[in-house]
C-alpha cells in the first residue's frame, strides 16, 4: 500500500513496520454496543497493539448533551487527547477489535478537531492477530503527557437544522446529499429501530449505502474504484458535497472514510444522526 502523509488507511504490514517510530502513536478505539465496557477494557488489557492507547467514544464526548457520544467541545478533546499521551505533530493511527466499526468514528474526530496525519488501520486489530503479528498485554505503560492544539473545523460536522434544509431542498435543487449507512431495511422501515421513542424509516431525499457494503468480508476497505463505483450506483455524485448519517453518528463515519478513499472530500457526518432526528416529531420521515 503506497502511503502519503494524509493517507487515510494504513496497512497492517505499514504499522508493523513503522510501530517503533517515535511519531507514531496508535490509538484503540472501544465502544460500548454489542460488549459491555468491561467486556471490552478486558480485551484491551489481554491483547492490544503494542504502544496502543484506549479512546473511548462514550468517554470522549459531550457529557451535557443527552445524545449518545456527541462530538466534545474543543477544549475538552484538547484536554483529554494531553492527558492520553497525545500531542501535535503525531502521527496517529486509529484500529478497533471488530475491524472497523469505531474507528472511522476516531478518525472522523481527530480530523474534525483539524489533525490531518491520523488514519485507520485496514482490518483493524483482528487482521493484525490473524498475521500473528505481536500483541501486548497487562497494564499499559503510562504515557507521558503532550501538548495538543485542537482546531475545530466547522465543515465536517452538521446538526439537524443543516440536515432539513439539506433534504427539503434535495441535491437536485441545490441541497447537500444525505447518506445513510443504516441498513436496507432499516432504511425503508421494514426493520425496526431499537432504540426507544425512535420512528422507523429514513429523511426524505436520503440515499442509502450500508455502510457493511464499503468493506470486505476482512472488514479491509474496498479500493477506490470500487467504492466509486459502490456510491455512484447509490446515486450519489461524488462531485457534489455529501451528509453522512446512521443511528447515532458512528458507523457514518465509515462512509465518510469511504468516500475520502474514493477521491471526495467534501463529506460531514450527521453527528445526531437518526437518534436525533428519528425522535422529532416535527421531523419527516419516509417510508419504502
Amino acid at each position: 500500500m503506497a502511503v502519503t502523509k494524509n493517507s487515510p488507511i494504513v496497512s497492517t504490514d505499514w504499522l508493523f513496520e513503522h510501530l517503533e517510530a517515535p511519531d507514531i502513536v496508535v490509538v484503540h478505539a472501544v465502544l460500548a454496543f454489542e460488549k459491555t465496557l468491561e467486556e471490552l477494557t478486558a480485551e484491551y488489557d489481554n491483547g492490544r497493539i503494542p504502544s496502543a492507547v484506549m479512546f473511548d467514544v462514550d468517554v470522549v464526548a459531550d457529557s451535557n448533551d443527552p445524545l449518545p457520544h456527541m462530538l466534545p467541545p474543543a477544549e475538552k478533546f484538547s484536554s483529554m487527547m494531553r492527558k492520553m499521551g497525545i500531542g501535535d505533530g503525531q502521527r496517529i493511527v486509529v484500529y478497533d477489535t471488530s475491524g472497523n466499526f469505531c474507528a472511522s468514528r476516531v478518525w472522523w474526530m481527530f480530523k474534525t478537531f483539524g489533525v490531518e496525519d491520523v488514519c485507520v488501520l485496514d482490518g483493524g486489530l483482528p487482521k493484525w492477530i490473524a498475521e500473528g503479528k505481536p500483541l501486548a498485554d497487562g497494564e499499559p505503560r503510562p504515557r507521558q503527557e503532550r501538548h495538543f492544539t485542537a482546531r475545530f473545523q466547522s465543515m465536517g460536522v452538521r446538526d439537524m437544522d443543516d440536515v432539513r434544509q439539506a433534504v427539503q431542498s434535495g441535491p437536485s435543487q441545490g441541497g447537500d446529499q444525505v447518506i445513510d449507512a443504516r441498513s436496507s431495511d432499516r432504511f425503508t422501515a421494514k426493520e425496526k429501530e431499537t432504540r426507544d421513542g425512535l420512528r422507523s424509516g429514513h429523511m426524505p431525499n436520503a440515499l442509502n449505502v450500508y455502510y457493511k457494503d464499503t468493506m470486505n468480508e476482512n472488514a479491509t476497505m474496498k479500493t477506490a474504484q470500487e467504492l466509486k463505483a459502490l456510491f455512484e450506483a447509490a446515486g450519489v455524485d461524488l462531485k457534489k458535497p455529501t451528509i453522512t448519517t446512521c443511528g447515532s453518528g458512528v458507523t457514518a463515519a465509515i462512509l465518510t472514510l469511504g468516500l475520502e478513499i474514493a477521491g471526495h472530500k467534501a463529506s460531514a457526518v450527521y453527528d445526531g444522526s437518526w437518534t436525533q432526528w428519528g425522535a422529532v416529531p416535527e421531523n419527516d420521515v419516509v417510508e419504502g
